[in-house]
């Protein structure tokens, strides 16, 4: 090798070291798994000269794909997101094992581009690079361009260690999110002991006043006396009952505990005494627990609203969750109505745009008489 060749070889892997160095430090600074992707996504694109990149990563649970990030898609998919569903031909080796390695690190033309003629921006192929942490799969990283070149052995090999840097990325991401799920539970067992007490201390001031009230009754039958306790009594109850509300609203239980978003739609749609159609596009991505709660409510309540007030025949729900954002459409074939009604007397889409609002999304209605009624809750992630 001429001292040439020997220099630029040494600026290359001086080069590769600056990156790797500086994705290690991006892995280091959070573990907020999507915005540690999005950083891996930014890199690999900067040190490959790719524009495009996305990342697959597998639940947990039944280990079904998902979209995790996604780096400048063409408009043919970030425009339909149904179009990033279900199973491809990178994921189908991946699940085989056949995708394990630096030698299996490779170009291959993307299943989802392959019949598609306008706004792939020119894409075609893309490199896998497998997602693994201690043996378990967690995923596929895919960075793409419209002028493929081929890939060295080096750039394969790096491509590995970067899979492998983000693999593990991706599982201390993962047991920090479980270790915070676990200290909720325990933050909530706490505040409902402490309401428990506040609870049975406003409970107890409740029944003194009304025993006094009713030993007055017997001893000396003051009415003015009397009425005055018994209203002390009635503020202290209404003042334990909306702390109780408040308590509960806030620590019960999600209502679809041990079902996953999707299953509890699909069985509110199903108990639905009219005809309910649910569409999904993400089913698979994952949302903080509260998100999935103030959705099924949205979709409970605007089924509701529509069986028992729009007179319909049909209702359809859609559901799209994306990386950034996720959306849930309620429509119906109803009557409908004049928008400027909102708020006179409809009190069910007043509820629904304020828990939208506690969801910092946003809430948008639909409405012409005789035409039926969509609402749509938009939530950014």
């Amino acid at each position: 090798m001429s001292l040439d060749e020997h220099a630029k070889q040494l600026q290359r892997r001086n080069a590769e070291l600056s990156i790797i160095n500086s994705m290690a430090q991006a892995l280091n600074r959070s573990v907020d798994l999507e915005q540690t992707l999005r950083a891996i996504l930014a890199q690999v694109a900067e040190l490959l000269d790719l524009q495009t990149g996305w990342v697959w990563l597998l639940r947990e649970d039944d280990t079904q794909s998902y979209l995790a990030a996604a780096q400048n898609l063409p408009p043919a998919l970030a425009l339909h997101p149904h179009k990033m569903e279900g199973s491809c031909y990178c994921l189908d080796t991946y699940r085989d094992g056949d995708l394990d390695g630096a030698a299996n690190v490779n170009v291959v033309t993307c299943s989802r581009l392959k019949n598609l003629v306008d706004g792939t921006d020119g894409l075609r192929y893309h490199a896998s690079i497998p997602l693994y942490a201690h043996g378990k799969k967690l995923g596929v990283l895919n960075v793409a361009s419209a002028d493929w070149r081929q890939l060295s052995p080096d750039d394969l090999q790096l491509l590995y260690t970067i899979g492998d840097m983000l693999g593990i990325a991706v599982e201390r991401a993962r047991l920090f999110e479980h270790s915070a799920q676990v200290g909720a539970v325990e933050e909530r067992n706490r505040l409902a002991r402490e309401i428990h007490d506040t609870l049975a201390q406003g409970l107890t001031a409740v029944s003194l006043q009304l025993e006094s009230a009713d030993a007055l009754l017997e001893a000396d039958p003051d009415p003015a006396r009397i009425r005055q306790m018994v209203q002390q009594a009635l503020a202290l109850t209404r003042a334990n009952l909306e702390e109780a509300r408040r308590s509960v609203q806030d620590l019960r239980a999600a209502p679809l505990a041990g079902r996953t978003l999707v299953e509890a739609l699909a069985l509110l749609a199903e108990n639905a005494p009219l005809p309910v159609d649910l569409l999904v596009t993400g089913g698979n991505q994952p949302l903080l627990p509260r998100v999935e709660t103030g959705l099924y409510r949205i979709a409970q309540e605007a089924i509701n609203n529509a069986c028992q007030h729009a007179q319909a025949r049909q209702i359809t729900v859609k559901l799209v969750a994306t990386p950034q954002l996720v959306t849930l459409t309620v429509a119906d074939d109803g009557r409908g109505f004049e928008l400027d009604d909102v708020g006179n007397g409809r009190f069910g889409l007043v509820g629904l745009n304020e828990r939208v609002k506690l969801l910092n999304g946003r809430f948008h209605i639909e409405s012409t008489p005789g035409q039926g009624t969509r609402i749509e809750a938009e939530i950014s992630l």
